[in-house]
């Protein structure tokens, strides 16, 4: 499903910088990524402490322990590809709604990811978008008017048990 749409498909509620309608995301946290080491670690770490606070950890069954790994794994493979493809990720935004989870990774790249047509099966490489396109309801990339760089966001579906209410 993947796409450069600045949203998800069939949701004509969008802005037009590529943000789902307010009431959407309760929550938004935002890290700085911009010169610091480790920063998949890092990320990976803050996405960690994020699902905790809004109930998608510790996992009560198997499928929240799923969805939390799904959403770990994806903010990983965003993050390495802004630091592999678009000279590293400035910023790292998570927004947490009742029915979904948007990962957002902003960066200064010039190019557009895609998903590799030259990834081999078993070989390490070229995989990151097909498992971002397989694991999440949707992505895209959202360029600002006038400015370099781009976000490529991704949004996957919430365990219907993690809607505590919790932010």
């Amino acid at each position: 499903m993947g796409s450069t749409r600045p949203y998800p498909a069939g949701d004509p509620g969008q802005d037009s910088a590529g943000s789902p309608p307010e009431g959407q995301l309760r929550q938004v946290r935002r890290l700085r990524l911009v010169g610091t080491a480790g920063v998949v670690s890092r990320a990976r770490e803050f996405a960690r402490v994020a699902l905790h606070d809004w109930g998608w950890l510790p996992a009560a069954t198997a499928e929240q322990r799923a969805s939390a790994e799904d959403a770990l794994l994806v903010v990983s493979e965003l993050v390495t590809n802004a630091c592999l493809h678009a000279g590293g990720p400035e910023e790292l935004r998570l927004g947490h709604g009742p029915k979904l989870l948007r990962v957002e990774v902003l960066d200064r790249g010039l190019g557009v990811p895609a998903l590799a047509s030259t990834r081999r099966a078993g070989r390490p490489g070229g995989h990151g978008m097909f498992i971002v396109e397989r694991l999440c309801l949707d992505w895209g990339v959202v360029r600002e008017t006038g400015a370099t760089g781009k976000t490529v966001w991704a949004e996957l579906a919430a365990p219907p048990a993690c809607d505590d209410g919790r932010e």
